[in-house]
């Protein structure tokens, strides 16, 4: 009996860790480390990838082979191409029409395909316009807000800034009418700065916010952490002020990643990104020679399970060592973890982050924890209640004769009458010092949120 794919999300790295900009936190240019060898000896396909420009660039007899067997893997009805980088664009247009090309060949008529790419926006021009609108790619642009935030540490080679030439890529997709994400990094730089960040995204006509935590291991720091990351309470601090404001003015306007993930467990629905999912592995790396990793955090040698010149795309998703290092992630959540009153929301986040001590002293609570701890926290209630809101409503449509099924869509759709109010609302009732905080800490309101 052939045993069925696991839900999966490649990252393919089509012109590998190669970058035209150095993001001061980015954790993937290192890995370009892994593949330093000259032109002369890669060029041509036998190594599979090509040399262009002293860049290294998938081959086309290995893309062909990649979408082949991605194509095969894919079980939904939706197959999903995922391009990453380093500087994905960097592969040129034309290596993107041949993978459309080439997906239009081999796609089952039954099936659909769709591509996101993840992008940082300086490279794209009128031609790329028009073919990102024509192919309906899914776009994920990154920005870090206004530009004295984002040219904080996103800057060129020669240290130039690049807010103007990424906004204005910003703007064209949206003229264009593309569907973009805005890729936000939560940085020591702009966490102390929630709302004027989210209303930047706001007034620029933002639809989709994912907001990344900045967290890069610095063990000569006494924080355990790089000067540029933010900090677990400033996270909270910052996720919970976007909450906020967006469920005060933005409810079915804007869609927030966290938002969406936090909303999934009260609708008895699994994470769709992998930091909240109880096991990971499902989003492994495809590097532009083939070569199949663990994950995009952990692209190293011990974290290298195949190539696909040699096998399946499909028998590396179901190796014992990518199931095992999946497993890793429950099987090692520490007590205080286990025993969280928000554990279905995060699950610990992402392993990666897992390298301070609990309260009593075990080893692997994530990094970001109490600001997680204080987001979810602060806007589970409101979740609950929009929740129960849909299953009183759904019940209403049961009985009627109509089946509904539910999704994270009613958090945008359905209003309880009465919605949950958070301290932290400029309208909220006032509350009892000595009351139970509306966060559900279990602390009481003055020793928690009343001076927030």
């Amino acid at each position: 009996m052939t045993e069925r794919n696991r839900e999966f999300q490649v990252f393919l790295k089509s012109a590998g860790a190669k970058c035209n900009l150095r993001c001061s936190y980015c954790y993937y240019l290192e890995k370009d480390t892994l593949y330093k060898t000259s032109p002369a000896k890669t060029e041509g396909t036998e190594s599979g990838f090509n040399v262009v420009d002293n860049r290294a660039i998938m081959s086309d007899e290995l893309l062909e082979k990649y979408i082949l067997q991605h194509i095969k893997a894919s079980d939904g009805q939706s197959i999903n191409f995922s391009w990453h980088g380093g500087e994905p664009t960097l592969a040129g247009i034309d290596f993107y029409k041949r993978a459309v090309e080439l997906q239009k060949r081999y796609k089952p008529a039954s099936k659909k395909i769709i591509n996101g790419i993840q992008t940082n926006g300086t490279l794209l021009d009128e031609e790329w316009y028009r073919f990102l609108e024509k192919e309906e790619f899914i776009v994920g642009i990154s920005m870090d807000g206004p530009e004295n935030f984002h040219d904080k540490y996103r800057l060129t080679n020669n240290g130039n800034p690049t807010f103007s030439r990424v906004y204005e890529s910003f703007r064209q997709l949206k003229n264009h009418n593309i569907i973009t994400e805005v890729l936000c990094v939560i940085h020591a730089g702009n966490m102390d700065h929630p709302v004027d960040v989210y209303s930047f995204f706001r007034e620029n006509g933002a639809t989709f916010i994912t907001f990344l935590p900045l967290v890069i291991r610095d063990h000569q720091s006494e924080s355990g952490v790089s000067d540029s990351s933010v900090t677990a309470e400033g996270f909270g601090r910052f996720m919970v002020s976007v909450f906020d404001e967006w469920v005060t003015n933005d409810i079915g306007k804007i869609k927030v990643q966290l938002f969406e993930e936090a909303a999934r467990p009260a609708f008895n629905q699994g994470h769709t990104l992998c930091v909240f999912r109880e096991e990971c592995g499902g989003v492994p790396v495809v590097e532009h020679n083939g070569d199949f990793y663990s994950c995009d955090h952990y692209v190293d040698p011990e974290h290298l399970i195949g190539n696909i010149n040699n096998t399946d795309l499909a028998k590396l998703l179901n190796t014992n060592e990518q199931k095992e290092f999946g497993r890793a992630k429950s099987e090692t959540l520490p007590r205080y973890c286990l025993e969280c009153e928000v554990r279905s929301m995060c699950n610990g986040e992402c392993p990666k982050n897992r390298f301070i001590l609990t309260p009593d002293g075990e080893r692997g609570l994530n990094y970001l924890c109490s600001g997680y701890r204080r987001f979810f926290n602060h806007c589970k209630p409101w979740v609950e209640a929009v929740a129960e809101a849909w299953r009183f409503k759904n019940l209403q449509t049961l009985q009627a004769g109509i089946h509904g099924r539910p999704g994270t869509q009613s958090l945008h759709q359905v209003r309880p009458e009465t919605e949950p109010r958070s301290p932290n609302q400029r309208d909220r009732k006032k509350i009892n010092r000595n009351a139970p905080c509306p966060c559900r800490s279990g602390k009481k309101y003055k020793h928690c949120c009343l001076h927030n």
